[in-house]
């Protein structure tokens, strides 16, 4: 008799992830497009971007993300960023998240962008300083490496922001 579980009862033994998708917008002169959800307190930034829903793919969910946050109808570029962030205090569990190239916008088509979720009160165009000020640390090395990542061509892989050689868990 064997002693394996049915696939159902296995797959109940597993760990549970979420998995998250961004995209990261650039302008000229090196600024980032950081919104600021309604649902945070007013010292909360974040990168555009959200949860993947049930049966959606990374990239589909930065592209309905996109459209939902800020009414723009983008289709996300090459993996920037896959960043594994542990289960966290507050009872979240880990999160699988996919960073994506939202490219560089021209800075009319930049000055345009707004809110177009009732789940935004704000967007800004900052810079490294600032989004290291706005965002969790671990969004902020995201963040760095999703830029790193588009300016090299390169696609990074991250734990808690960090690459897996810095040796920080």
């Amino acid at each position: 008799m064997s002693d394996r579980l049915p696939p159902r009862e296995y797959y109940a033994t597993l760990p549970n992830h979420l998995a998250g998708a961004g995209i990261l917008l650039r302008r000229p002169g090196g600024r980032v497009l950081l919104v600021q959800p309604d649902y945070n307190d007013d010292a909360t930034w974040e990168i555009l971007g959200g949860a993947l829903d049930h049966g959606e793919y990374p990239w589909q969910a930065a592209a309905r993300e996109v459209k939902e946050e800020i009414g723009h109808d983008l289709a996300p570029g090459r993996l920037l960023v896959v960043d594994i962030v542990p289960a966290q205090p507050d009872g979240r569990p880990p999160l699988i998240n996919f960073l994506f190239d939202g490219g560089e916008l021209p800075d009319d088509v930049a000055e345009r962008l707004r809110p177009a979720d009732d789940e935004l009160k704000g967007l800004a165009w900052c810079t490294r300083e600032q989004w290291h000020q706005r965002l969790a640390p671990h969004l902020a090395r995201r963040v760095d490496a999703g830029v790193a990542a588009a300016d090299s061509g390169i696609t990074a892989y991250l734990q808690y922001g960090w690459p897996p050689e810095a040796g920080h868990h």
